[in-house]
């Protein structure tokens, strides 16, 4: 079961969640063996009490091929497969059998030593808790039932073994866990901003042409017809939705440029730095889409012939554009509304652009008019 509330999570799956926690995990574990072999080796050395030297310097020189072996199978995520860690859990067990026959039956330290944590820990990291507890229940018992007497040390090591192995097992499957849930939530993520993009979308281009429709009627077949085909475009576009976002428009473009079209509508001014606006294209082809969302509402809500001011300053770290109207404003809890009834147009199509951009927008109205203002940080493409 999942520990972070979603859903369960195998602690053996092949998703590149856990793919990714293994490779990390297993790359710090080849370190761990060959420090530990270091030591196992450096042991025998010093101690040198085989009573068949010739057979304990042999399980000594199995033990560096074992470890530089392990250390390039595990490296790759295909070949951690069931019967590679049962090779190497059953050469830890072999070697802990072999101890008594390679030392007698008295002997105090087993040959591998601390080196069978190598195995011990393969199988937490692989197979969880799970995993973890098998391989030390199996590597306890065999160390306790080789031994021809048992000291308190030595039941101290086996419940360390269990301990080490269960929890390291656990640490490891609640990493793939949480791993698994980050990308699934990256992906939803991803998924409801490219609904947003899509909503922004069609209220821009569908909604306005049959709200013309509605309001004008005529022969408007063939704008109707466009809009059709961008909308099933769109549609298209978000069964593709993947683990990003819409990657953004690259380059840089001009916003003073871009906003000067807007002055050709019927009594809208547009007053711009005497200079360029150099912002990522991005940004541009957003704040564009804004005001004209603005626009739209003036003709639509106060007259095709109201007047409307935009005013764009260059505020070196940011950029702030405000759109006015005269008109008779908003009233009380008529955005509120809209937005119950699924109408989105200011909630996504000027405030949700604003917000993705990183920027704040602040609407002031009343009997006087309404203005917008949008204030957007400079940044970087993205």
């Amino acid at each position: 079961m999942s520990l972070t509330g979603g859903a369960p999570v195998d602690p053996g799956t092949t998703t590149r969640a856990a793919i990714a926690v293994e490779d990390r995990m297993f790359r710090a574990l080849a370190v761990l063996r060959v420090v530990v072999l270091g030591y196992a080796v450096a042991l025998n050395v010093y101690r040198d009490n085989f009573d068949h030297p010739a057979l304990g310097w042999a399980c000594v020189g199995v033990m560096v091929v074992a470890t530089a072996a392990s250390v390039v199978v595990y490296a790759a995520p295909e070949r951690r497969v069931p019967a590679v860690l049962l090779a190497d859990l059953a050469l830890a067990v072999a070697l802990l059998l072999a101890t008594p026959v390679v030392k007698g039956a008295w002997f105090q330290a087993t040959i591998p030593g601390y080196w069978i944590v190598g195995a011990l820990l393969a199988w937490a990291i692989r197979y969880g808790w799970r995993g973890g507890t098998v391989a030390g229940v199996l590597l306890g018992a065999v160390d306790l039932l080789s031994r021809s007497q048992i000291a308190q040390k030595d039941w101290g090591n086996v419940f360390l073994i269990l301990l080490g192995g269960s929890m390291v097992g656990f640490v490891c499957e609640s990493l793939k866990a949480m791993a698994a849930e980050r990308d699934r939530a990256q992906r939803e993520a991803a998924a409801a901003a490219e609904r947003a993009r899509l909503a922004r979308a069609v209220h821009d281009g569908v909604l306005q042409v049959l709200a013309l429709v509605q309001r004008q009627g005529g022969e408007l077949g063939r704008a109707a017809g466009v809009q059709e085909q961008a909308l099933r475009t769109l549609i298209r576009a978000q069964d593709a939705v993947t683990t990003t976002s819409p990657d953004a428009a690259a380059g840089r473009a001009d916003l003073a440029a871009a906003l000067t079209a807007l002055g050709a509508r019927p009594r809208t001014e547009v007053a711009l730095p005497a200079g360029p606006i150099d912002l990522p294209a991005h940004t541009v082809t957003e704040l564009v889409a804004v005001v004209r969302a603005c626009l739209d509402n003036v003709e639509r809500h106060v007259g095709a012939d109201a007047p409307a001011w935009v005013l764009v300053e260059d505020l070196g770290d940011r950029v702030e554009v405000s759109v006015r109207d005269d008109g008779p404003g908003i009233a009380d809890g008529r955005l509120a509304a809209a937005e119950h009834e699924g109408r989105l147009g200011v909630v996504e199509s000027i405030r949700g652009r604003v917000r993705d951009l990183g920027g704040t927008a602040l609407l002031d109205t009343g009997s006087y008019g309404t203005e917008w203002t949008f204030v957007v940080p400079r940044q970087e493409d993205r």
